[in-house]
């Protein structure tokens, strides 16, 4: 059976109007109603009014205004004012104000500007009547610059509209799978033409977890498909704003079609790649809040012949809630023998998974065989008959102009820095380096996180595996084709030699090196076609290159790290980066620090923390060199470091070897504290037991990084430090986590993901090893990982650092559980 709820009516400058309006002949007996979390509720559907903001200056992640989630999925975003039929990424943004909910009244106000035009408005949303009512309210009429551009927009989510209808009063048609729209110059800008325009629509109405039905008595609604304009655009439904007009200049009526006392699914989130047969084995079970019949959990494994054998069966214990959901556990750590299992709760039955001393073992390989490689800039990249890319990027690069704020959060200073002058081809940085993410930059401290993590697993595990050539001087990489050479040392020996080009070429670590137009930034396909190759022409990428003693700390500790790594592999250029790692850290010691300062925005391209950089390129020349200036360096900054101790505990108990005996007398007590103060919070927090955070970017590096400290700080202090407490962190990344069971490394489990934010986006696709963010925790409580859409990118973006701590968590799990 299904319902029909009134979801709100949208005014501008609206005098707010009652009473419950028959569509179709049947009307809601579930009202809309705030919650204590601050949004609109009643079982199969939810409406946000702003409960999250736009994040930065980026509106491509689609995580704002008028937002409604549907029958446990987030359909329809970003309900606001808009200059743009379809915007794309960073198009104009209005500026929020203040939010205010008045749970008297039933009222959300929220109160923003377009101060570039003086242009201010309120969204008031009101539950009452069986509905909701929804009203953008100004005291003036639109700004004459803004008439015939302003208009209300509401998103809807193409993977969970395409294939369906709509209706536009007489006019009918499909959401198209690809966009087929004319195009049409608006305003200069050639826009989308819209697919349809009417007073009426219903979106998807032979689907009553989609319906959604539109109604607008004054003015027309446009249908748009915003894919025209961009990969990542939504289907839009806009009405253009009035001129001449105050008070209320426009109304919509909306309602969302709900199914009777729906209740969502369980979730039985487990490692989809499995368990080792000592370690911990939990299931948490995810329950919607109204769903109180506590089902028994079955463990079944399935033997060679395709029969069923219940090996275990129980009643999940409560956990409690944690956001918007209930949870259970179910332990089933006493079953041991190896085979292959499943889960079972009421009709939900997971994917088969392992338990086997070996599970892990080769976990990591698809990271290093396939991600890292299709990850290497400056190279033609080929596997078997596909070319991931050509070689990319010859005309790197040219020097950035200077008083100039970049996209993606670069900028360049007020001088260069360096002996070249703003748009002057600097010579030699064409060489190494890793995509940084998605997109295509290289951004200097994430080379620096990426080298220091994989000499981390050659020191500790001896990674010696070899499936792919990677020849430096002819430009060529072959996926699957060994060489000879271990892989991992050739990736890192890939990344200092990008290093060292900075050190020669500018004499100092760059902040990074980006495109210099946003239509080069958007680019998605092979990055070859991105520039044309040819060094000094206006295509090529911008290197920037603001001084930052950080920064160049944070090579300094690289080149070091890496020098004992190729030693044995390279010893030429072992020793060029001992020379530039020593280099740095006495030039460094020579002047005062440079502290790059950008007024006009936040900066994430020049490094941590002075001390803590400092602090860790110290530590890895004192593991070089044993020299006592360095010893003598990390016991002076000691003090300030262990005010973050929770940050940099992993650098600290690597130095402990290096120390005398009295540092790791200082360090134990502070390790005891911070373990017990983990373990703490972690089992309070939410059912995981792991910290989840709550950012614009979800939790999944920080998660990894956690259970690597945790495994440095177990080296050193054993009976301190639980193992359980790195394995928590490898089964969250694979599938013990809110919101669905996924494994987030794309290739690895069962279920992983196929869907994610690489430069291959655009094709719906995934590349074998990489890991993306994970669970991101839209406010107040919802949270989300999209599998249909890759384009979120706090949810779904690979990001190159993150496989190279992931490949070490993976062998010191492995490490751990078999005692190698």
């Amino acid at each position: 059976m299904k319902q029909q709820i009134f979801l709100f009516c949208l005014s501008i400058a609206g005098i707010l109007f009652a009473g419950c309006q028959q569509q179709g002949g049947l009307c809601s007996d579930q009202e809309l109603a705030l919650n204590d979390s601050g949004y609109f509720e009643t079982p199969g559907l939810n409406v946000m009014i702003f409960s999250n903001w736009y994040d930065g200056s980026f509106d491509d992640a689609k995580i704002a205004g008028v937002e409604m989630i549907h029958h446990g999925v987030r359909t329809v975003t970003n309900g606001d004012v808009r200059l743009n039929p379809t915007p794309g990424q960073w198009d104009a943004l209005p500026e929020f104000i203040e939010r205010k909910v008045d749970r008297e009244n039933q009222r959300i106000v929220v109160s923003l500007n377009y101060s570039n035009y003086n242009f201010n408005y309120n969204i008031v949303g009101e539950a009452r009547d069986g509905g909701m009512y929804v009203s953008v309210q100004t005291e003036q009429p639109v700004p004459e610059a803004l008439v015939g551009i302003a208009g209300f927009n509401l998103e809807f989510l193409p993977s969970v509209y395409w294939g369906k209808s709509f209706v536009m009063d007489d006019t009918n048609g499909l959401f198209p799978l690809y966009p087929s729209s004319n195009m049409i110059p608006v305003n200069g800008e050639t826009e989308p033409a819209p697919l349809a325009v009417g007073k009426k629509i219903d979106l998807a109405p032979e689907d009553p977890e989609r319906h959604i039905t539109i109604t607008s008595a004054d003015n027309d609604l446009q249908l748009f498909d915003g894919r025209n304009k961009a990969q990542n655009g939504w289907f839009v439904v806009r009405s253009l704003l009035p001129a001449n007009k105050s008070g209320k200049i426009m109304e919509w009526f909306i309602t969302a079609e709900t199914l009777n006392n729906w209740i969502r699914k369980p979730v039985i989130a487990h490692s989809q790649v499995g368990y080792h047969p000592a370690q911990q084995k939990v299931a948490v079970i995810e329950l919607d809040k109204n769903d109180t019949h506590t089902r028994n959990m079955q463990l079944l494994k399935v033997n060679n012949d395709g029969s069923i054998k219940k090996a275990l069966s129980g009643k999940p214990k409560p956990w409690g809630r944690y956001l918007r959901y209930n949870y259970l556990t179910f332990d089933f750590s006493s079953i041991k023998e190896k085979g292959i299992y499943r889960l079972q709760y009421g009709d939900v039955i997971t994917a088969s998974f392992r338990i086997d001393e070996n599970v892990y073992q080769n976990a990591w390989h698809p990271t290093l065989d396939v991600y890292y490689p299709v990850q290497m800039d400056h190279l033609f990249v080929r596997e078997a008959y596909r070319v991931w890319h050509g070689d990319s990027h010859r005309d790197d690069a040219l020097q950035a102009p200077i008083n100039h704020h970049h996209f993606d959060l670069y900028a360049q200073g007020a001088t260069t820095g360096n002996k070249y002058k703003p748009l002057q081809h600097i010579p030699g940085l064409n060489v190494g380096g890793w995509y940084d993410a998605g997109d295509f930059d290289i951004r200097t401290q994430t080379q620096h996180a990426v080298i220091m993590d994989l000499v981390r697993s050659w020191e500790q595990f001896g990674i010696d595996r070899d499936e792919t050539t990677i020849d430096q001087k002819t430009r060529q990489v072959q996926i699957h084709v060994p060489d000879g050479q271990p892989d991992i040392l050739q990736q890192i020996e890939h990344g200092v030699i990008q290093l060292l080009a900075q050190q020669k070429s500018v004499g100092y670590a760059v902040n990074g090196i980006v495109e210099s137009h946003i239509e080069q930034y958007r680019h998605l396909g092979d990055a070859v076609n991105k520039t044309d190759n040819i060094a000094g022409n206006a295509d090529d990428r911008w290197a920037f290159t603001n001084k930052s003693t950080p920064l160049n700390y944070g090579s300094a500790a690289a080149l070091a790290s890496a020098s004992r790594a190729l030693k044995g592999y390279n010893a030429n250029l072992a020793a060029e980066c001992l020379h530039y790692a020593q280099k740095i850290w006495t030039e460094e010691h020579s002047h005062q620090p440079d502290l790059f300062v950008f007024t006009k925005g936040h900066l994430n391209t020049i490094g941590g923390a002075l001390d803590a950089e400092e602090f860790r390129a110290a530590v890895e020349l004192l593991q070089t060199t044993g020299e006592e200036r360095y010893k003598q360096r990390v016991n002076e900054l000691y003090p300030a470091i262990q005010e973050k101790f929770g940050w940099f505990a992993g650098t600290i108990a690597q130095a402990i070897p290096y120390m005398d005996a009295s540092f790791k007398k200082q360090v134990e007590p502070q390790v005891k504290e911070f373990i017990e103060r983990l373990k703490e919070n972690t089992s309070k927090a939410n059912p995981f037991g792991v910290f989840i955070s709550t950012g614009g970017w979800a939790g999944n590096g920080g998660i990894i990084q956690s259970s690597i400290t945790c495994y440095l700080l177990h080296q050193q202090f054993p009976e301190l430090v639980d193992p359980e407490l790195v394995y928590q962190g490898l089964n969250y990344i694979y599938g013990t986590h809110p919101d669905s069971d996924i494994s987030f490394v794309s290739a690895v489990g069962a279920h992983s993901k196929k869907v994610a934010y690489g430069n291959n986006r655009a094709d719906f696709t995934f590349i074998a090893g990489g890991i993306v963010p994970g669970v991101l925790i839209l406010k107040p409580d919802f949270p989300e990982n999209k599998e249909d859409y890759p384009f979120f990118w706090g949810e779904n973006e690979y990001v190159v650092n993150l496989g190279a701590s992931y490949i070490f968590l993976v062998n010191a799990v492995d490490a751990l559980l078999n005692n190698r």
